[in-house]
């Protein structure tokens, strides 16, 4: 297998006008980020502060049977509550009460919003205060916002790690910190490779347990492993700590310059790096190239959903030789993407923020071999014939650094093999013109697309 060919930069996408357009949006609740938090840190939980709606969303999503006991539930507002007949302060010390007499092995409790608990303006910041006086030194208590009003599912976790910085210990310690929640396997790879070129010591958000020993302070830097983090570096750099700006670890380009710009800045010899980096870039490079031969040449439409969107897009435009016609971001933070948004060639449209409907349009017309979206959208499109990749499943899946570069690959072009097996070539079911020649898949005798 060859390597594909990167493409010309030429001058990357960071200046390209972003089209801005505000209108009715399809997003996901970010109470999600619950279902991979919870198994991140073994000593805390999440309590959201909602609906049964909002039960049966994270109880369906996690897949936890009814009898298990998960680090996750919901304190559920009924009615006195949302006609403001009960106290909702009281009722919620209440369940908190309860909850930690119950299970004393927790030492972190998130109050978690919910789009009933900001409807009726229950303060859970407050609570969270409260509480904390009330269970310190045993329980930190924090609260932070997974409504989906405002917020895309992503969001979830960016609101989580954000409420954490503020009460981290203060450090002068030299020290790298890596940002955002990530499989433990995914993890610990990261993790092997920065130890074997040298750095340390190696601290990460969120730490497994509350007594991780983890600070933050001028002497800190961060490296962000997830792009949607807007919230958790601007709370970072407020506590003194510096960014390493880099592409994301998606593929082996941008895994090379994420781990690239760590070692520089750690001072790592380039003899070490390439003696720590080589074999895995290599098989990256393989396994890209066999999973992605379905991809070259074929076209890609972004909607916003996850915030990976940039990062993605320039993998599959670079590492793919995929062609991307629209990268949607629910927001872009050219302070955290900007090194991805350097390395797109120029071209296609960037769109930050959604009207849903214009959108479709454009993706209609631009009929992309592949359009990247919310579970919302994908059906509607499957039915047009437009083939799909669900956003969620990226977020759910083992994407980052070089052993899952050919996974993530592999996630991009299942949906176009899968509709290469599905198509029926067989001449009684394609349509024929009147000289008995069989019309172009998709269009009506008369040309028009169907």
């Amino acid at each position: 297998m060859t390597e594909v060919p990167r493409l010309p930069v030429s001058g990357g996408c960071r200046n390209t006008p972003i089209l801005k357009q505000r209108g009715q949006r399809e997003v996901f609740c970010g109470l999600t980020g619950i279902i991979w938090l919870h198994r991140k840190m073994q000593d805390a939980f999440f309590l959201v502060i909602g609906s049964r709606t909002c039960a049966h969303l994270l109880q369906s999503a996690a897949g936890v049977m009814i009898f298990a006991e998960p680090r996750f539930a919901t304190a559920i507002l009924e009615e006195t509550d949302l006609a403001g007949l009960a106290d909702a302060q009281d009722e919620l010390d209440k369940v908190v009460g309860e909850l930690l007499a119950r299970r004393t092995d927790i030492k972190q409790l998130f109050l978690v919003g919910s789009c009933p608990s900001e409807v009726i303006k229950l303060d859970l910041s407050r609570a969270a205060e409260r509480m904390t006086q009330k269970y310190a030194p045993s329980v930190r208590v924090l609260s932070y916002s997974g409504s989906g009003i405002e917020t895309t599912f992503t969001q979830g976790e960016d609101a989580c790690l954000a409420a954490m910085v503020p009460v981290l210990p203060e450090t002068d310690t030299r020290q790298l910190l890596l940002v955002g929640a990530l499989p433990d396997v995914v993890e610990e790879q990261a993790l092997s490779l920065l130890g074997a070129m040298g750095i340390g010591p190696i601290k990460v958000l969120p730490a497994p347990r509350a007594d991780s020993g983890l600070g933050i302070g001028p002497n800190t830097v961060f490296a962000l492993t997830q792009p949607f983090l807007g919230d958790t570096h601007a709370a970072l750099e407020r506590r003194g700590a510096s960014h390493l700006a880099a592409p994301f670890p998606f593929g082996e380009e941008g895994t090379t310059a994420w781990l690239r710009t760590i070692a520089d800045a750690f001072g790592v010899d380039p003899a070490t790096f390439e003696r720590v980096t080589q074999a895995p870039r290599a098989r990256a490079r393989k396994a890209i190239a066999q999973a992605s031969e379905v991809l070259r040449g074929k076209s890609v439409f972004f909607f916003p959903d996850s915030q990976l969107e940039i990062p993605l897009a320039r993998f599959l435009t670079r590492e793919c030789g995929m062609d991307a016609v629209e990268i949607s971001a629910p927001f872009i933070h050219k302070g955290i993407v900007g090194p991805d948004l350097d390395l797109l060639a120029e071209g296609p449209t960037l769109s930050e923020g959604q009207d849903v409907d214009l959108q479709l349009d454009r993706c209609r017309a631009a009929r992309p071999d592949l359009s990247v979206c919310g579970l919302g959208l994908a059906n509607p499109l499957e039915a047009e014939g437009l083939a799909t990749k669900w956003a969620i499943e990226l977020v759910f899946s083992s994407v980052h650094f070089y052993e899952q570069a050919g996974d993530l690959a592999g996630l991009f072009s299942r949906p176009l093999r899968r509709r290469d097996l599905l198509s029926v070539d067989a001449p009684s079911l394609c349509p024929k013109n009147s000289g008995g020649e069989a019309q172009p898949r998709g269009q009506s005798p008369e040309g028009a697309v169907s």
